[in-house]
């Protein structure tokens, strides 16, 4: 795929005098997009690059006690790392061509990546709710590292069209890599909330956090992926360009906040977090209700 479609700054820059050509497009209102979508970048890696790391580091100690649930996690952060090294690099708006095409590839292949792992992270929690018993039996940390080798594997075929120089070629790869993630993600999410609903032997502490992981990746891939895809699909068949333009800075927003909402997986991969943020925020509400109370009785 062009650098248009996945984000580059560097696509704004050399394009600049192409949108200033037309009447119909206002080039301050161009300028000022660009401007805000440089701001978010730099307010999400500045947040999200030091918590990422802080979140493997973590997740590696669950590794170390025999729990294998957090490589999945641990390996789609380090995609996201991929994808904040490319928004780095995109920042510094490096004059090589050649350096702007490793980094919008790096990118491109970072995202496909971290949509595999999401399904990864989703079948694991399927597996571990509908068929308990089997999966408890054949998971180990050895075949968890043979998944998580496949799902680095995949997304591999997308650069290989790249050689091709055919647009259509890598758009087609990259929408289906896209768009298979979705009824996978509701049928995983839809059938394992079907099964915790029936059961009782699951502590309610593991239920909303089986609860909460799989509604949050489908939350992430419906809000960021989708406008991202369908800015993909929109790009090879419209001329339209102020449709275009107005998909690409809303898409190109919200897939840079994909890093960014994947630390929220860490919440709910150690054990006890969710419930104590859960219980502050029940403290909270709790005082808030105590002082207006005190304030009404003093009134009266």
């Amino acid at each position: 795929l062009t650098n248009n479609t996945f984000g580059s700054s560097n696509y704004t820059n050399s394009t600049s005098d192409y949108y200033y050509d037309y009447d119909y497009y206002d080039y301050n209102e161009y300028l000022k997009a660009v401007f805000i979508t440089d701001v978010v970048t730099y307010i999400i890696i500045c947040i999200g690059l030091p918590l990422t790391f802080v979140a493997i580091y973590s997740l590696y100690s669950l590794v170390r006690n025999d729990h294998v649930a957090p490589i999945y996690v641990i390996n789609l952060l380090i995609s996201d790392l991929l994808q904040f090294c490319c928004m780095i690099c995109d920042m510094a708006r490096p004059e090589s061509e050649i350096i702007n095409n490793i980094s919008h590839t790096i990118y491109v292949y970072s995202l496909l990546t971290s949509v595999g792992f999401m399904v990864c992270i989703a079948l694991e929690r399927f597996l571990l709710i509908v068929f308990p018993l089997w999966y408890r039996c054949r998971r180990t940390i050895k075949s968890t590292v043979v998944i998580c080798v496949v799902a680095w594997a995949l997304p591999s075929l997308h650069l290989f069209s790249l050689f091709a120089d055919n647009f259509d070629i890598s758009t087609i790869i990259a929408v289906v890599f896209l768009l298979l993630p979705l009824p996978l993600l509701m049928f995983f999410c839809c059938a394992t909330l079907k099964v915790l609903s029936a059961s009782v032997s699951i502590l309610p502490e593991e239920k909303r956090r089986i609860v909460g992981t799989l509604v949050l990746m489908l939350l992430i891939y419906t809000l960021l992926f989708l406008p991202f895809i369908i800015n993909v699909m929109v790009l090879g068949y419209t001329n339209d360009t102020s449709l275009i333009n107005t998909l690409y800075f809303l898409s190109s927003v919200f897939i840079k906040l994909n890093p960014l909402a994947n630390l929220f997986l860490y919440i709910f991969m150690k054990k006890g977090a969710l419930d104590k943020i859960l219980a502050s925020v029940c403290c909270c509400r709790v005082e808030d209700v105590s002082s207006l109370e005190n304030n009404t009785n003093r009134e009266n």
